[in-house]
């Protein structure tokens, strides 16, 4: 009897495994592969890239930074909201 519970288990993780998508091959950090790149807060060209249309900081798993990197990102984009180089919120539509 429990020899067809497993079985019945087993069946339904290769299921759940089909559904699931493949992430591909992660990116590396930008940063990490060039070290003449420097975060900087008075850079807004360069930290743009880091936020979303809505103004918002794009997540490590989309950006591809490592976590130090991602780090120095939000405070690069923290010191450049304070002193008025980058709006906190998109104002619109």
């Amino acid at each position: 009897m429990s020899k067809d519970k497993d079985k019945e288990r087993d069946d339904k993780d290769l299921e759940g495994a089909d559904k699931r998508k493949s992430m591909g091959r992660r990116r590396g950090c930008k940063f990490c592969s060039d070290e003449n790149i420097k975060i900087d807060y008075k850079d807004a060209s360069l930290l743009k890239y880091f936020i979303t249309d809505r103004g918002k900081l794009v997540p490590r798993r989309l950006s591809g930074n490592c976590a130090r990197h991602q780090r120095a990102i939000a405070r690069a984009v923290n010191q450049a909201r304070m002193i008025a180089l980058m709006p906190f919120s998109v104002t619109g539509t």
